[in-house]
């Protein structure tokens, strides 16, 4: 199987291979094929010869280990048996929903219509509320035991230390941007401190508008592929936008939603910077990981820019100061 150790890891996945992928896994396609937006793995609609198109994603070499995919396709299984609308994975003819072919390792996937959600309403915000809710009761039954957990280690601390052990950043401006590195984890260790403990439970772990598909019936929640045992705020804070006002309108509706169906820890509002904060350390570190793929000099020709690790210093400081600020509350 392809390592991380290959710089190009997805360089012999060509069309023919994607098609004789699955066709190995018993879903013959038709020969069409549409490669869809994805930088971690690589992702294609495929038409069938018999029945409707399926997508099929193509994992990382070397990201997650089989147990840790087939227990995400588990959580989200258990996540469709209680009618909620996720996506899993299709089994194959042996009732595998992780397949291996030609070292790369695949599932596959009903297609999913839809659109990206605008949130422009209390009401829409109250039905994610609810939704997500229902997500975390599921996840909230049993923990994961093959994935990460969300946590200033493995979101701060592992990324920090990759960050200033690479040759990426600019000799003039390292110091400036280890020092605003320190003082952001300085000041989510504080975050964590005022929060106090905090439960874990399975998240859907990316839960942003990208990942939702908006239908005539409500949305869809898809790519679980970032989910993980982590703190149930986490599942949140990301749909909100807009001035601090406009955030607490929003995480008011959320809540209410939330509420109806699930229990929140009100402590965890201490933690919505802190986790924008890991979060912008995290994908910083996430592209310089990647740096070698062809496909993210062309998708991020800013990254290795003065300009760039000048602009994460100012978002370190700001994020510094708002995690210092009283928490968001809701409106």
């Amino acid at each position: 199987m392809n390592t991380l150790r290959d710089p190009h890891p997805f360089s012999s996945l060509t069309p023919d291979c994607v098609l004789n992928a699955l066709d190995s896994a018993g879903f013959r396609g038709d020969g069409s094929l549409l490669a869809l937006h994805s930088y971690e793995n690589r992702v294609y609609r495929v038409g069938m010869e018999d029945g409707p198109p399926v997508v099929a994603k193509f994992y990382r070499p070397g990201r997650w280990s089989n147990a840790a995919i087939l227990e995400e396709h588990a959580f989200v299984r258990e996540l469709a048996e209680s009618e909620l609308p996720v996506v899993p994975a299709l089994p194959g003819p042996d009732g595998s929903t992780l397949h291996e072919f030609s070292g790369f390792r695949f599932s596959v996937f009903p297609l999913q219509g839809g659109h990206v959600p605008e949130f422009n309403d209390c009401a829409t915000f109250e039905r994610l509320g609810r939704l997500v809710a229902r997500i975390h009761a599921v996840g909230a039954l049993r923990p994961y035991r093959e994935r990460p957990t969300l946590d200033i280690v493995s979101f701060g601390e592992e990324p920090r230390d990759y960050l200033l052990s690479q040759n990426l950043i600019p000799a003039d401006i390292v110091d400036a941007y280890r020092d605003a590195l320190d003082r952001a984890l300085d000041a989510a260790r504080r975050c964590f401190e005022r929060a106090g403990p905090v439960r874990a439970i399975r998240l859907h772990g990316d839960c942003y508008p990208g990942n939702m598909l908006w239908t005539r019936n409500g949305p869809w929640f898809v790519d679980f592929d970032d989910s993980r045992m982590g703190p149930a705020v986490q599942d949140l804070w990301m749909l909100l936008s807009g001035e601090r006002t406009e955030m607490a309108r929003q995480l008011g509706c959320l809540l209410s939603g939330y509420r109806s169906f699930f229990d929140f820890d009100m402590r965890e509002l201490h933690l919505i910077e802190t986790l924008r904060t890991l979060r912008l350390i995290h994908y910083t570190a996430w592209i310089a990981r990647r740096w070698d793929d062809p496909a993210f000099p062309i998708a991020f020709p800013w990254f290795n820019t003065p300009r760039y690790w000048h602009d994460r210093i100012l978002d370190l400081q700001e994020q510094v100061a708002l995690m210092d600020e009283p928490p968001l509350c809701p409106a």
